[in-house]
């Protein structure tokens, strides 16, 4: 969580300080609306909703990801990003909007912004780390994994706040909590704790490196759910293999409440709408 406001307030504005806005917003198309329509008139209508997803239009999102929803929930979605709330939600208006907006219907969303988690050390946490893990300070095995944290550091933040979507095929998106229960609160445990534990699960993900790239949004003030989990893989039985690795972890298995699981294939939207609309 970002530490509270210290020096001067900010001027009020909708751009967050450091981050950006992001939604997952899912479709369904209403088949029996489309049966009322011809073909000349759905063909021009998906034109104009290709070059809405696409996201080519003036004034869209920084971000915009279309893809292909696997199952009943929704037949598309979206993943919108961007520092202003309005242009991303401009988009979502412009779907609605279009010839074909009638013939859809949203069936679920999840709006978030981007931030560092607590949990991610700092160069000086990480060299502190590092000594505890058993590390000679100053030694040449300390200074190469102190130097290479050093380099990480900022591309690390970078792609937590502003990320560039990874071009692979396979993707998935669910909410979560943390636990309030009696003897499973974790909001009551002390920071060293939930640290120690964020730590070991950071270590799960490590291991897939170059397999599954990760996003994490903040719902909290913003919506149902705590965070937003943004998962994408070079392959669908990554997404299974790593949501199956972390729920061991004692932060998972104990204090994790999980939501709803959209997983999707990530196309381009002329593809997205052939696959749709057939």
């Amino acid at each position: 969580m970002n530490r509270p406001q210290t020096g001067p307030l900010p001027e009020p504005s909708l751009i967050p300080q450091e981050g950006w806005h992001c939604t997952h917003v899912y479709y369904e198309l209403d088949r029996a609306a489309l049966s009322q329509m011809d073909t000349p008139a759905i063909s021009a209508g998906r034109d104009a909703l290709g070059n809405i997803i696409s996201g080519t239009i003036d004034g869209a999102p920084e971000r915009v990801q279309p893809s292909i929803v696997s199952g009943h929930k929704a037949d598309f979605g979206l993943m919108l990003m961007d520092p202003c709330p309005l242009s991303v939600d401009r988009l979502h208006q412009a779907v609605l909007q279009s010839p074909l907006g009638h013939a859809l219907t949203p069936t679920y969303s999840f709006i978030s912004v981007t931030e560092i988690s607590e949990y991610v050390p700092t160069v000086e946490q990480y060299a502190a780390r590092l000594v505890q893990e058993g590390e000679s300070e100053g030694s040449e095995s300390y200074e190469a994994k102190l130097n290479a944290y050093k380099q990480r550091e900022p591309i690390m933040r970078k792609q937590r706040l502003t990320p560039d979507f990874p071009e692979w095929p396979a993707t998935c998106f669910y909410p979560m909590n943390k636990k309030r229960k009696v003897g499973e609160n974790w909001f009551s445990l002390d920071y060293p704790e939930r640290n120690r534990m964020m730590a070991e699960h950071a270590r799960s993900g490590m291991e897939f490196a170059g397999k599954v790239q990760q996003l994490i949004t903040v719902g909290v003030g913003f919506d149902d759910w705590e965070w937003g989990v943004t998962l994408w893989a070079r392959n669908p039985e990554y997404l299974k293999d790593i949501v199956y690795r972390m729920r061991f972890d004692e932060a998972s298995a104990r204090y994790a409440e999980f939501g709803p699981f959209y997983t999707s294939y990530i196309e381009s939207a002329e593809n997205v709408l052939a696959h749709c609309f057939g």
